[in-house]
C-alpha cells in the first residue's frame, strides 16, 4: 500500500482534517491516530497501521487516503475527465443572437458591435444544426443564451429558436434545458409567460453591489439606474418557479454593501427563495486576498442560513468532475455572424473562431477545436499536484493560454490548503451550495 497522492491535511478545533481531492471525502482523525498515520507513511510502512488499528487501516482505504501500489492515480484523474469531457449523451449550444447591449459596464470584456444581430439566414442555420443534432441519440440538449444582452430582440432571433428547439425536443424524447445570461433589464410579463410555455430553466442576472454602487455601473442613462428594476424582475422569475442565479460581482471594497442586498432579498418569500442561488464572483480585474475570502464565505453563510443557495468561485473548485462546458466535446458557441467559437469568457474576434457554421448546419471545426480537447494534462506540475483532480490547471482555456509550466495557485502550497479548507468549511457549516 502507499500514500495517496491526492492529500491534503491540516488542523482544524483540536483534531486533523485528511482530505483525498479524488474521493472528494474528508475525515477527521484524533492527534494520536494522526501521528500513528503520519509515521507509518512517512516510513514508506503503510500496510503496518493494519496491526496497530485495524478500524483507522480500513476507513483509510475506504476514502483512498491509501491505495494499492499498483494503483496509477493520474490515469484514474485521466479516465474520469474523458468519462466526462468527451460524453455524447448531452449536447450544449450556447448563442450570440447580438455583440449589442442596453448597458456598458467598464470590466465587460466584449466589444459591443450595435449593428449586430442574427440574420434569417444564421438563423435558419441553426435551426438545421438543432435538427441534426436532435436527429442522434442524445438524453438533453441545452441552449444557453449569451451576447451581448440576448433579450434585446427577443421577439425576432431568441424566441422563434427557443420554439423550434421545444417541439423537436418534445418530438425526439429529449430533455430540453434552456438558460439566460442576461442583466434582466428587458424581462416583462409577455416574456415570463414564453419562458413558463417553453419551459425556460433558468437566468443569471448580475448585480454590482448595492443600489448605489450598481447603479454607477449599470444604468439606462446618467440620471436612471437599473438596481429596482433588475431586482423585481428576479422576484418575479422565482415567484414563477424559474431558477435564478443571482451573480453579486464584488471587488474587497464593494463586498460591505453586499449586506444591503441582503436586506433587499429579504422581501422575497420563503417559498419563492429555493428557486433563487447566490453566487459570489470576484471582478477578475480586481485584486483578491485571503480576508475577501473569509468575508465572502461569511456572508454565504448568512445568506444559506436564510433558505437562499449559494456559491462561489473560492468554494466551487472542482473543475474535472464539474468542467467548463467548454472543454466538452459537445458543445459550441454560435455567434451571431455564423463564426463558432467554444470559450465564452474571451472575445468574439474573428481570428480566434474554432470553427464555422456551414449553409447545411454543421460546424466545420478548425485545429483550434481539436487543439483545445487535447490541451488538458499537458502541464507537468499539475500531473504531481495533490489537487489534480479538483484543479487540473483550470479550464481548456486556461491551459492553452499557458506556453510554460503554470499553476493556478502560484506553486504555493498554503493557498492549495486553502482552497481544501474553503470546502471543508462550507460543509461544516451546511451551507448549501448549488
Amino acid at each position: 500500500m502507499k500514500n495517496s497522492q491526492f492529500n491534503t491535511s491540516f488542523f482544524y478545533n483540536g483534531k486533523f482534517v485528511l482530505y483525498n481531492s479524488l474521493n472528494n471525502n474528508f475525515i477527521l482523525l484524533e492527534p494520536i491516530v494522526y501521528e500513528l498515520y503520519q509515521a507509518a507513511a512517512k516510513e514508506n510502512q503503510i500496510d503496518e497501521i493494519s496491526k496497530y488499528h485495524e478500524e483507522l487501516y480500513d476507513i483509510l482505504l475506504e476514502n483512498e487516503i491509501i491505495v494499492k501500489d499498483e494503483v496509477d492515480e493520474v490515469k484514474k484523474v485521466i479516465d474520469l475527465r474523458q468519462k466526462i469531457d468527451m460524453n455524447e449523451d448531452h449536447y450544449h449550444l450556447t448563442i450570440n443572437p447580438t455583440m449589442n447591449c442596453n448597458f456598458k459596464c467598464w470590466y465587460c470584456y466584449e466589444s459591443h458591435i450595435k449593428s449586430s444581430k442574427l440574420d434569417n439566414v444564421n438563423l435558419m442555420r441553426i435551426t438545421s444544426l438543432i435538427h441534426k443534432e436532435t436527429e442522434k441519440p442524445i438524453k438533453s440538449f441545452t441552449i444557453s443564451w449569451f451576447g451581448g444582452e440576448p433579450l434585446l430582440y427577443y421577439a425576432q432571433n431568441v424566441l422563434p429558436i427557443i420554439k423550434f428547439t421545444h417541439e423537436r425536443c418534445k418530438e425526439k424524447e429529449i430533455q430540453f434545458l434552456c438558460t439566460f445570461t442576461t442583466n434582466g433589464y428587458l424581462i416583462d410579463d409577455e416574456m415570463i409567460e414564453d419562458f413558463k410555455k417553453y419551459e425556460v430553466n433558468g437566468f443569471q442576472i448580475t448585480l454590482d453591489g448595492n443600489e448605489e454602487e450598481h447603479n454607477k455601473v449599470r444604468y439606462v442613462h446618467k440620471n436612471k439606474g437599473s438596481y429596482r428594476e433588475i431586482l423585481e424582475n428576479v422576484f418575479k422569475l422565482c415567484r414563477n418557479n424559474i431558477i435564478v442565479s443571482l451573480r453579486i460581482n464584488y471587488t474587497q471594497e464593494k463586498l460591505a454593501t453586499v449586506h444591503d442586498i441582503y436586506n433587499d432579498l429579504q422581501h422575497l418569500e420563503a417559498s419563492a427563495r429555493a428557486y433563487l442561488k447566490v453566487d459570489f464572483q470576484r471582478v477578475w480585474q480586481a485584486e483578491d486576498s485571503k480576508e475577501s475570502r473569509e468575508e465572502v464565505l461569511g456572508l454565504m453563510n448568512k445568506f444559506s442560513n436564510d433558505g437562499f443557495k449559494v456559491s462561489a468561485v473560492i468554494s466551487n473548485v472542482d473543475y474535472v468532475r464539474n468542467s467548463c462546458y467548454a472543454d466538452k466535446k459537445n458543445h459550441a458557441t454560435i455567434n451571431y455572424d455564423g463564426n463558432v467559437f467554444k470559450c465564452t469568457a474571451r472575445d468574439f474576434d474573428a481570428k480566434n473562431r474554432e470553427g464555422l457554421l456551414n449553409t447545411n448546419g454543421e460546424i466545420e471545426w478548425n485545429e483550434k477545436y481539436y487543439h483545445r480537447l487535447d490541451a488538458k494534462f499537458k502541464n507537468k506540475p499539475c500531473l504531481s499536484c495533490r489537487l489534480l483532480p479538483i484543479c487540473n490547471g483550470g479550464c481548456s482555456q486556461q491551459a492553452l493560454e499557458h506556453a510554460k509550466e503554470y499553476c493556478m495557485y502560484d506553486f504555493d502550497e498554503d493557498r492549495k490548503t486553502e482552497v481544501v479548507k474553503n470546502k471543508f468549511l462550507l460543509m461544516l457549516n451546511n451551507i448549501t451550495v448549488a
